[in-house]
């Protein structure tokens, strides 16, 4: 009997909270739904915990190794002796560790919305959304092959399109449903080529036996087919990856992130923060040693190079957004940039496993500070009716819990010891070090960004100047603040357990020890730019200025190309709009219409025309058929002489 029989519960209880509200929604009014969904979350994070502490503690070390332990396996689909799609539960370092973030950050926000989503008439529906996203997201990290993986990827798509439109009375949350659903689902259309290929040419779908140094190994030593100078199971990888890029949101299929948060607010901080754009780091991290080893890592250094320019474009962005819920949007697509860009310059070998670890440790400690961001930024927009910075300003001594975990939750991003933002991002960019000096670099200029644009952020909203509101805003419910403090206590605390986290979670799944450097110039570089960053924000916007508008007139044309998002959206409508659907929807509309349909049109009219002629002969009169009797005759005599007299 398995130590972990009971990690079934895990997914089970959001799946079975989702069937019990979606189905008996109009006999569970607020706030039972919430207590029931908020309940069955609680005791998923406890089992969670539960699972982290025996699994790391105990039951998954072996021989000096954190192995993978099978819960359940069950095979589904059978298509020969070798490949099969089988359902089943899996643990490892990076499935435990992810459970730990997803049940963390889903409880919160099941938590938050008890008080955010008070008196919406949709309050039992939005519940019902939140279990079916949990539930979709715990199942894809406790999968053990990859055509499972796919099927909960899919089903999240589909709880995060359910969950951005919740307000479908509203057209600009129905338009950004939509988007997010056809872009990703787009991506996802490659993530399955990419499946196929790797099930075909290997002839397995299960993780373990890709990453097996077996199977590495029978790649490496075997002829697959080219194209383009690559073998085709690299180009397998690049599109799973391509899948993972547009789930995380990475350059260019990001467009439906900054949309994405015409959602509730609470629905930002657990699908845009923390679980759902993260699914692609964790993708690249479970398939990492095929990643690493297939042609000298070419997909890999993909990865590294478009998590570093995504992290870099969504960075410059940010710094010109004047919604909140936008700026973060955009950190969360740098700070996903961030964890693709350590997990590229990883390698297995002593410290060059360093970047899989620190992407992986940027993952936990990024999902525990972000949230606390869009959730303080939850707080705030329902206190001023706004998403907008300009009618923010002097909330500090409105608001005083939103300031001070905003503030805890905006150091940590920054990289300021000894918050956990600190440590994380200060071994990616030491890694990103030994990789390559432009990605270092590139990096580094981040880490100063990333301190600017949330100090803007920060000052613009709780200080800067004092408004005149119509009522005063104040922080209404205990049941927003207190996942506020939780969450600041965490991101002032997880910080620190960077050198065991090393212990448990490596790409070889060995222990190996790390400590930070205090003495190296990279330590103190790191900090030395987000402290530029925040001083120079200091200086722009503590107090109203003129500043900011100087530099925006004197950057010109750069400045509005970086407000306009670099103009991206308007390219893809130029693509669809006017070369997609004017140059070849309209065409093959017409083709359609005319010679399609008028085949089939041409094809029916030719039918009817000849049962119309030919109807008479099943008139039913007598007299006609004995004149068609005769007439045959007549023409089998005249047939018959007709023979005869020739021969």
């Amino acid at each position: 009997m398995s130590a972990f029989e009971y990690v079934i519960w895990i997914p089970l209880l959001p799946l079975l909270t989702f069937l019990l509200l979606g189905l008996f929604n109009r006999f569970f009014k607020e706030p039972v739904s919430g207590y029931v969904g908020t309940s069955a979350m609680a005791v998923a994070w406890f089992l969670s915990l539960k699972t982290a502490i025996t699994y790391f503690f105990d039951a998954g070390l072996q021989n000096g190794k954190y192995m993978p332990v099978e819960v359940f396996k069950l095979e589904w689909i059978k298509f020969h002796s070798g490949l099969s799609i089988d359902m089943g539960i899996m643990l490892d370092p990076v499935s435990v560790m992810m459970l730990v973030v997803v049940t963390t950050i889903s409880f919160m926000v099941h938590f938050y919305s008890l008080g955010y989503m008070h008196d919406d008439e949709g309050f039992s529906r939005f519940y019902a959304y939140l279990s079916l996203f949990s539930f979709s997201m715990l199942s894809l990290v406790l999968a053990t092959n990859l055509f499972q993986i796919y099927i909960f990827w899919e089903l999240v798509g589909v709880s995060s399109f359910l969950l951005i439109g919740y307000y479908f009375t509203k057209p600009s949350a129905i338009r950004a449903a939509k988007k997010a659903f056809i872009v990703t689902r787009f991506a996802d259309f490659f993530f399955l080529i990419g499946i196929l290929m790797i099930g075909y040419f290997v002839g397995t779908f299960d993780i373990e036996t890709l990453n097996g140094s077996q199977t590495i190994q029978w790649i490496l030593q075997n002829q697959f087919p080219v194209f383009l100078g690559l073998s085709v199971i690299t180009w397998a990888l690049i599109l799973i990856f391509i899948g993972g890029a547009g789930k995380s949101a990475m350059f260019p299929l990001h467009i439906w992130l900054p949309d994405a948060m015409e959602g509730p607010t609470p629905v930002s901080a657990l699908i845009h923060a923390a679980t759902m754009v993260v699914a692609g780091v964790f993708l690249v991290a479970r398939l990492f040693p095929l990643f690493f080893h297939i042609e000298g890592g070419f997909a890999l250094r993909v990865v590294a190079v478009v998590g570093t320019f995504s992290a870099l474009f969504a960075a410059v962005i940010a710094l010109t957004q004047e919604d909140i819920k936008r700026v973060l949007a955009y950190s969360t697509m740098s700070q996903i940039g961030y964890m693709m860009m350590a997990l590229g310059v990883s390698g297995f070998e002593g410290m060059e496993g360093l970047g899989f670890t620190a992407g992986m440790f940027h993952l936990f400690t990024h999902a525990m500070f972000k949230a606390l961001l869009f959730l303080v930024a939850g707080v705030v927009i329902h206190a001023v009716h706004s998403n907008l910075m300009k009618d923010m300003g002097g909330l500090h001594r409105y608001m005083p819990v939103s300031s001070w975990t905003f503030l805890i939750a905006a150091l940590a991003i920054s990289g300021i010891p000894p918050l956990a933002g600190f440590y994380s991002k200060d071994v990616i960019l030491e890694a990103a070090f030994h990789y390559s000096f432009i990605i270092w670099l590139t990096g580094f200029i981040v880490a100063g960004l990333t301190a600017f644009y949330m100090f803007r952020l920060y000052f613009r909203i709780f200080h800067h100047r004092e408004k005149t509101y119509a009522h005063p805003p104040r922080e209404e419910s205990n049941y927003m603040k207190i996942p506020l403090i939780f969450l600041a206590v965490l991101t002032f605390t997880v910080g620190w357990l960077f050198t065991p986290f090393s212990k448990y979670v490596s790409p070889t799944r060995e222990a190996f020890h790390y400590h930070i450097h205090w003495t190296d110039p990279l330590v103190w570089g790191s900090m030395l730019i987000a402290l530029s960053g925040i001083v120079a924000a200091w200086i722009f916007y503590y107090k109203p200025t003129a500043y900011p508008d100087k530099i925006a007139k004197s950057l010109g044309v750069l400045y509005t190309w970086t407000k306009n998002k670099f103009y991206v959206d308007e390219a893809y409508l130029f693509v669809t709009k006017k070369i997609i659907f004017d140059k070849i929807s309209k065409p093959a509309a017409w083709f359609d219409r005319n010679i399609v349909d008028g085949m089939m049109d041409a094809i029916g009219n030719t039918t009817v025309w000849i049962s119309e002629k030919i109807k008479p002969i099943q008139s039913g009169r007598l007299q006609e058929y004995a004149i068609y009797f005769i007439y045959g005759v007549v023409i089998l005599i005249m047939a018959f002489y007709y023979m005869n007299y020739k021969m």
